[in-house]
């Protein structure tokens, strides 16, 4: 895997990660607003909230009927029972329902009548729920004793009469009415107040008709609870208000254990995502501590030094593998290596360039003083008893000053020609010329040549023309200095080949010779205009550039060239030229 590859793969793996992170802190956001909407529901409606919820969640299939146990905790902690009743009537599944031995296994029409219009079954505040969710209707009944109930059941019986309470009794009860902050309501099968008996607080609030259904159906929405009695035999209702006892709000039980379940889970991710940030944080931080420390040492021109004894031990193992957490930046590391290499190899390579340089201008400034010196001397002769001298002394005075001044103006030229060639393309002419021509002139100058009469030229070359695009002027000094070189570094009686002609599609130029060659040590530095091959009594046969200046030329040409050599086996240098 490469290394943009592995890089998405973690910072995308890291992002997935958190995003899910996000995800259930949402959702836990999320279930506990909504838990705390349907908990508010369910007290506000309580116990026919609970009723609801229960229908809703349940589930039916083959006469069996599922609920969640945490209903059914919640139930027998409220000390109810629950009822499920098929459509024939019999119960199918039930919820608390042992300690309560008077409770039937199935109902009749008349007790589903009663219990549908009284709410009440026997000493039971009962409500009830028909759901329509599956193919058969089912009918949820919820249960529970009433204190409030029992106690209006029992003044009924002990203080009433023709259903309303005895004249006698009226002041004893609202004693006890006070006490409790409760009242006794009276009503007639018109619904008009026939009593009226305890705190009168209850008067001014004069519920309306529908407000005591409200509070029936939600107590926590009031301040008031209520409970009824009606008298079947005089048609009476009694009803008794008592102050709401505001206890702990109750919650969905369903959507309380889900919520701790997302809570745990959260905080898991939470720790767990700790741990892992300090982790990354100190996978991803120390590699770069370490190129900072790489950094460092190359900036103080330490290149052979990539890693400190300490780095290793902590990059790579002792069998050599890398660590795994540095496996990320395997390219990186790699790449450093590479480049702390090349640039060791770069500043041997310069120290070697101006030691050679140096060397090289040690020997020019040499090449340069000695004829200098010479022509010095000899100018102080003349200057100083000119009349002594004969005229073959005065000719041999004037002719080694004038070699001596033709060897300093070559080399000046060989500067001014280095100093060109560094400017590339911008000095060169272009044209098409022949090449076997050219060749075969700058051969026929040495040939024609009085001074070169030691020397034997061979001119071996095609018939036809060799049309190349190049620069003629340079061309010409290319050939002079391959065969100047031929004659400078030989001695006399060599025999100098050159050919011309094709190869491989290209132009290729020969110039062999039977000297006297070159070790390995000149051969390898032959190009370098730095190095001086030749001994100090040849120092001024030329300036040492004339290789150098060849190469030059040659790849301006976007050509090439090869020199073979061997000592006292002569030399052969190869030159291949684009058509």
């Amino acid at each position: 895997m490469k290394i943009q590859q592995r890089m998405a793969f973690h910072f995308t793996y890291q992002l997935i990660f958190y995003a899910l992170l996000m995800v259930a802190i949402t959702l836990v956001a999320c279930i506990l607003f909504f838990q705390n909407m349907t908990s508010n529901e369910i007290r506000r409606n309580f116990p026919v909230g609970v009723l609801q919820q229960i229908a809703q969640e349940a589930h039916y299939k083959d006469g069996t009927i599922q609920i969640s146990p945490e209903w059914d905790k919640l139930i027998e902690e409220k000390g109810m029972w629950l009822q499920v009743v098929s459509a024939e009537g019999e119960v199918i599944y039930a919820v608390n329902t042992t300690p309560h031995h008077t409770l039937p296994a199935s109902y009749s029409i008349a007790q589903l009548l009663d219990i549908q219009e009284t709410r009440t079954f026997g000493t039971y505040a009962v409500h009830t729920q028909l759901n329509f969710a599956f193919q058969d209707p089912l009918l949820y009944i919820l249960g529970y004793p009433s204190p409030d109930l029992d106690q209006l059941v029992a003044w009924f019986d002990a203080y009433g009469q023709h259903g309303i309470v005895r004249s006698e009794a009226v002041s004893h009860l609202d004693q006890r009415l006070r006490k409790t902050g409760s009242y006794l309501q009276v009503i007639d099968p018109e619904s008009h107040i026939v009593q009226g008996i305890g705190d009168e607080a209850y008067v001014q609030k004069a519920y309306r008709q529908l407000d005591i259904l409200a509070i029936q159906q939600s107590p926590s929405n009031y301040d008031t609870n209520i409970v009824a009695h009606r008298d079947k035999l005089s048609g009476m209702t009694w009803i008794l208000y008592t102050p709401h006892a505001a206890g702990a709000p109750l919650k969905h039980p369903v959507m309380e254990k889900a919520t701790r379940g997302l809570v745990r889970i959260t905080v898991l991710i939470l720790l767990l995502a700790l741990p892992i940030s300090i982790w990354h944080g100190y996978r991803y931080g120390q590699p770069l501590i370490l190129f900072a420390g790489w950094f460092e040492r190359m900036g103080r021109g330490q290149y052979d030094q990539v890693l400190t004894a300490k780095d290793m031990r902590k990059v790579f193992r002792r069998n050599g593998m890398m660590r795994i957490r540095y496996r990320l930046y395997k390219e990186v590391i790699e790449s450093f290596y590479q480049m702390t290499h090349q640039l060791a190899q770069i500043e041997k390579e310069r120290e070697r360039l101006e030691k050679a340089q140096a060397e090289w201008m040690s020997g020019i400034s040499h090449d340069l003083r000695t004829p200098l010196a010479t022509i010095q001397g000899y100018g102080y002769m003349l200057e100083s008893l000119p009349e002594q001298w004969s005229q073959e002394e005065l000719r041999i005075m004037g002719s080694t000053i004038r070699e001596k001044g033709d060897y300093m103006l070559e080399l000046i030229s060989d500067f001014s020609l280095i100093h060109q060639l560094k400017q590339g393309d911008s000095i060169m002419k272009f044209r098409e010329i022949d090449l076997v021509e050219l060749v075969r002139c700058s051969v026929l100058k040495y040939v024609n040549d009085a001074m070169m009469s030691e020397y034997q030229f061979h001119y071996v070359g095609e018939d036809c023309p060799l049309l190349i695009q190049a620069d003629e002027t340079w061309l010409m000094r290319l050939m002079d200095n391959l065969l100047s070189n031929a004659v400078k570094h030989n001695p006399p009686g060599v025999i100098v080949n050159v050919y011309v002609g094709r190869m491989n599609d290209k132009a290729c130029i020969r110039v062999i010779d039977n000297g006297k060659g070159m070790d390995e040590e000149t051969l390898h530095h032959l190009f370098n205009r730095y190095y001086r091959g030749t001994n100090s009594d040849e120092s001024t046969e030329g300036s040492g550039l004339g290789m150098s200046i060849a190469k030059t030329i040659v790849e301006a040409h976007s050509g090439e060239i090869q020199v073979k050599s061997k000592v006292w086996q002569g030399t052969i240098i190869e030159i291949l030229l684009p058509n």
